[in-house]
């Protein structure tokens, strides 16, 4: 444990200008507080803060950070307030400290939703400064390395987890390299074990078997290239073994499979001769194709930049080689503390609003609808491997690997995103689920009366575009649920006898626990209450009459004026349908205008909307009051799928024949299946966008007349 004099001597040594006095107060306050608390380890608490404190000098943090390292704990575990910090310490130490201090005094459903509601305060905070991010990273730090000390396993597994999957990813995100990958390797011992023993045993025998290799690698490395006249430090080192097994996870391959366990770095001095040098390595050993990677032309989200290849080296082993200057190199090892300016410099870098991956976990934050799910989406925005792509004037957008047009019009904007109706890659017109390559310039077409596409979401791989069409699902739900609702109360108050008014639904919002009257329609719309319900608690003398009343009676009644009933002046009309809203269609019977149709509500899903002779009503006969009379909205002009059963003669140039008439009566084939074949005949199912039944009904009859078509009949069920 470091020592109060040991500590402020190494601040003192990078930062003149420290607040000697903060930083001995902050080192004495966190003893005291802490008392006599113990960790996991037996060892006094206050010597986390002050290790935590110790990993940030190496950074060469100011004072203000330091003095929070110290205090990150205080406010958490011990009697010290908020209020106590800042006066002993200033608003910007207690700003920072509150900010990594977790929520544990919060009641939470589960550790998930707490760990959720932790992460999204920490965003919150680190946005406004970043500084909290490191000090919060800096405190996992110590406590992956004292993670052994837990007795619980499922709490190691949690904790460890959480490091691989959010703090790895962040340190990644600001460049703290060495960070990153002592946080990934502590958990990989966590969570795999044995495979990180197995790894260091294998590489433990290659180095045996080699003897001096990499020294050997390193001296002609340095020879070649002074020879040349570079003037270049050269260092090599084995990846790490999480590095190496998630190559092997990724490749699918064995150890022994991997020849490029090794890694050397050379250093020159400016950006110019890290292209001399380059150049050099390439004219001594060949080249591994497509392992060229020129991240200082095109650096990575974090401002990693380097030159990585891939060549067959000194005594034909396969390594790796990274090429940058002082400057990049210290930008790598040390990311956002290689840039820090002190009070002398004109003042700091703490705005985390300045990285564009944070501004988007804001933007992920601002719509997702609870912890829980911004939590899914941030893991999926801390995706390390990379795309490059450009837009039309040559902008870089780095994404997530697998990502697609849709994630590039969302990162480009949020307003882009919701607008995109299609996008050119590389001058060509693509779908939009297409994966983007590395290189790919991307256009992307807009509309004003575009809308997000719900079906996106199957697709989509950013934490911000999946999180705006979340949103938009919510918002289109809930506006689709209320006006069903309305129109379904509407109906059952006027069959009843009575006016409908939301002031009337006022004091019955307390019984249903509704918060507003909007909210109680939308819970009738979701198919959570019923509207007999709803009707007969406003009107309470409706359910002592219907008490009276023979309920089997009752049902059967209501069922048959369900399906024999001739006037649908009460009918809910409906509109175009958006999949995944509050309206769907059945998959069994597939209704088009022009059908009679039924609804039938399920709690929580909306209406299912079936034809009136589907045989699938069957089960719902005893059920009157999940039944709706829904009518078509004559003025909705949007194309629906019918589906068409055939037997085809299996002959050449049928398939043409049915897709030629298909076209020529105005349908759109939307999928085709055979379910049976024969050396005579072929059985097929057709999906067709079309208008209406009358529609269909001509292309039915268009293809009965076709003399290579041995029947065709719309599918039922």
């Amino acid at each position: 444990m470091l020592r109060q004099f040991e500590l402020v001597e190494r601040v003192k040594s990078y930062d003149p200008t420290a607040d000697e006095d903060a930083i001995n107060r902050a080192y004495v306050f966190a003893t005291k507080v802490h008392g006599s608390q113990l960790r996991a380890s037996g060892d006094p608490y206050f010597s986390h803060p002050i290790e935590v404190a110790g990993i940030l000098t190496k950074y060469r943090l100011d004072s203000s950070t330091i003095i929070t390292a110290l205090l990150h704990d205080t406010i958490e575990d011990t009697p010290a307030t908020y209020e106590d910090i800042e006066r002993l310490f200033g608003t910007e130490v207690a700003r920072l400290v509150d900010g990594v201090t977790k929520l544990s005094r919060i009641e939470l459903q589960s550790d998930h939703a707490k760990q959720a509601e932790n992460l999204r305060k920490l965003v919150l905070a680190m946005s406004d400064d970043i500084r909290v991010l490191l000090v919060k990273l800096a405190d996992r730090v110590h406590n992956m390395r004292t993670l052994h000390y837990i007795q619980k396993p499922e709490k190691r597994r949690r904790i460890a987890l959480e490091t691989m999957e959010i703090y790895a990813p962040l340190a990644e995100r600001i460049g703290m390299q060495e960070m990153k990958m002592e946080l990934e390797d502590l958990a990989f011992g966590e969570l795999h074990a044995d495979a990180r023993a197995s790894i260091i045993s294998r590489l433990s025998f290659l180095r045996e078997q080699g003897g001096d290799l990499i020294g050997r690698i390193l001296d002609e490395l340095r020879r070649t290239l002074a020879e040349a006249g570079v003037k270049a430090t050269v260092s090599g080192r084995e990846k790490t073994p999480f590095s190496i097994w998630l190559k092997m996870q990724r490749k699918n391959v064995g150890f022994e499979q991997l020849s490029d366990i090794m890694a050397f770095r050379v250093v020159v001095e400016t950006v110019e001769d890290c292209y001399r040098a380059l150049g050099v390595i390439h004219s001594a050993y060949p080249m591994v194709p497509n392992r060229f990677k020129d991240y200082i032309s095109t650096p990575k989200p974090n401002g990693y930049r380097s030159l990585h290849t891939g060549v067959f080296g000194p005594e034909r082993q396969r390594i790796e080689v990274q090429i940058r200057s002082q400057e990049l190199h210290e930008v790598a090892e040390l990311g956002v503390a290689a840039h820090w300016k002190y009070k002398q410099g004109g003042g700091r870098m703490t705005d985390g609003r300045q990285y564009r991956w944070l501004r988007e976990l804001l933007d992920i934050l601002e719509h997702a609808s609870n912890p829980e799910e911004f939590l899914e989406h941030t893991k999926l925005e801390m995706f390390q491997d990379q795309v490059f792509c450009f837009t039309p004037k040559g902008d870089l957008i780095a994404l997530p690997s697998g990502a697609t047009p849709v994630d590039f019009a969302y990162a480009v904007h949020s307003q882009v995103g919701d607008t995109c109706v299609g996008a050119k890659i590389n001058g060509r017109i693509m779908p939009l689920r297409t994966r983007l390559q590395n290189g790919d310039q991307v256009e992307i077409v807009t509309s004003k009366a575009q809308t997000p596409n719900p079906t996106w979401e199957r697709f989509v791989v950013t934490g911000k575009a999946r999180a705006r069409v979340r949103r938009f699902i919510r918002t289109q739900q809930r506006a689709q649920y209320a006006d069903l609702g309305r129109a379904i109360l509407v109906r059952a108050f006027r069959q009843e006898g009575y006016d409908f008014t939301e002031k009337g639904l006022e004091g019955v919002l307390k019984i249903f626990k509704a918060p507003t009257a909007d909210d109680l329609i939308a819970m009738v719309g979701e198919g959570m209450l019923t509207a007999r319900e709803v009707v007969s608690t406003v009107y309470p003398e409706l359910k002592t009459a219907a008490q009276k009343t023979d309920n089997v009676v009752a049902l059967q009644r209501k069922a048959k004026a369900q399906s024999e009933r001739k006037d649908r002046s009460n009918a809910v009309p409906i509109k175009g349908l958006i999949p995944g809203m509050a309206m769907h269609f059945a998959g069994c019977c597939h209704p088009l205008p022009g059908d009679r149709i039924v609804g039938i509500v399920a709690t929580g899903k909306g209406v299912t909307i079936h034809t009136i002779d589907c045989e699938n009503l069957e089960q719902y006969a005893d059920q009157p009051e999940r039944w709706l009379d829904l009518s078509w909205d004559e003025a909705e002009g949007a194309s629906n799928v019918g589906r068409i059963d055939l037997v085809v003669a299996n002959e050449t140039g049928t398939l043409s024949t049915i897709t030629t008439v298909i076209a020529k009566n105005m349908g759109n084939i939307t999928n085709l299946k055979i379910t049976n074949r024969t050396l005579e005949f072929f059985e097929m199912i057709i999906d067709i966008e079309v208008r209406d039944v009358k529609h269909l009904t001509n292309i039915i009859a268009a293809l009965r007349a076709t003399p290579a078509i041995n029947s065709v009949d719309r599918a039922r069920n």
